[in-house]
């Protein structure tokens, strides 16, 4: 199996250790960071997958971070957790309520659309 490294950033200790054994059985090593600085200093240090940003985090961090990363020009996607399934992070590639289950789908979903070729990407948006 191909594991997929995640940077976890602002992403609760506890959430971390109590998800740690399910992400790893499904194929991701998380790389935590608490700090907006130590998650930009990982990011331009290493290749990943994804992009946790938890929920813990204000939006204007996240929106702030993601921003950095796409100046860098990474299309590495990016991941919100919000506090309620009713919000929306336009900045981010997906955002997911604060749910373990919800989680893992949607950081599977977006690894395999990540996974698509740009064209393959582009033709389905705006098809619904």
């Amino acid at each position: 199996m191909l594991l997929k490294v995640v940077l976890a950033v602002g992403v609760d200790s506890w959430m971390l250790a109590a998800n740690r054994t399910e992400w790893r059985s499904a194929g991701f090593i998380v790389l935590p960071a608490t700090t907006m600085r130590e998650a930009f200093e990982h990011f331009q240090a290493g290749d990943f997958d994804l992009i946790l940003l938890g929920h813990s985090l204000p939006v204007e961090s996240k929106e702030r971070l993601t921003f950095l990363v796409r100046s860098a020009g990474s299309s590495t996607p990016v991941l919100s957790i919000s506090n309620s399934s009713s919000d929306y992070h336009p900045f981010a590639s997906a955002t997911v309520g604060n749910d373990s289950n919800s989680l893992l789908q949607c950081m599977g979903e977006l690894l395999v659309e990540a996974s698509k070729p740009h064209s393959a990407r582009t033709s389905l948006i705006g098809t619904a």
